[in-house]
């Protein structure tokens, strides 16, 4: 199981430096203890009150790229402390990343008062997103109602083109994506409308989208 191990202390000085390596070293043991992978020791010394850490960075980054499994810190307060706690325990657990503490001797049992506001942060997100998709959805019904055809999606391109390329709303792929909403996301939408796209479609036509944008705007005269 792929982990990394992540330890924090508050301030910069320099006997925080010895609070820095006695956490690794629990942490190392507790790793060897229950036979994770370490792929990646993250320490720095910043307010846990603040999320915008270099080190709490390289983890989200890590734990999407390299689909690590565990995080084990001292305890949760390393993680962060107030609001920016919250947060993220959010995100680590909606990757389905276990948080193992050596305070815990194990995996970490969240307070029944922690459960219930990530609880809460969990069904707030999905209502948000299915108004966003209802909205989108509303837009669609309106078009076609001053005559957009969606079944007109697929064109003959010759009897021997092969197979039939799909049309999308690439400029409504665009806005989706910069909007937050992940390749998965966009192609349920659309199927929602009527389009048969594929997350590895959707991925591939924004691809094409924002090639074709970047080409324009080099081939672009200047002054114009």
């Amino acid at each position: 199981m792929k982990a990394i191990i992540y330890c924090r202390v508050s301030t910069k000085k320099e006997a925080q430096e010895t609070s820095l390596e006695r956490q690794r070293e629990e942490l190392e043991r507790l790793a060897q203890q229950y036979g994770f992978e370490i792929i990646k020791v993250i320490e720095e010394q910043a307010s846990g009150y603040d999320i915008e850490r270099d080190g709490i960075l390289e983890l989200l980054t890590l734990i999407k790229e390299e689909r690590v499994e565990a995080l084990l810190i001292q305890d949760e307060t390393r993680l962060g402390r107030g609001n920016a706690r919250i947060a993220l325990l959010h995100c680590i657990q909606k990757e389905g990343v276990k948080i193992y503490t050596v305070s815990h001797h194990g995996e970490m049992q969240l307070s029944e008062a922690d459960s219930m506001v990530l609880e809460i942060i969990s069904i707030v997100e999905e209502y948000q997103r299915k108004i966003h998709n209802l909205k989108i959805k509303r837009g669609m019904q309106r078009a076609v109602e001053k005559g957009y055809r969606p079944e007109r999606n697929l064109k003959n391109v010759g009897d021997n083109a092969g197979r039939e390329r799909l049309e999308l709303p690439i400029e409504e792929i665009a806005r989706l994506r910069n909007n937050g909403l992940t390749f998965a996301e966009i192609a349920a939408t659309l199927r929602g409308f009527g389009y048969q796209a594929s997350k590895a479609t959707v991925h591939r036509r924004y691809q094409e989208y924002v090639e074709t944008n970047m080409s324009e705007t080099l081939v672009k005269p200047k002054g114009l």
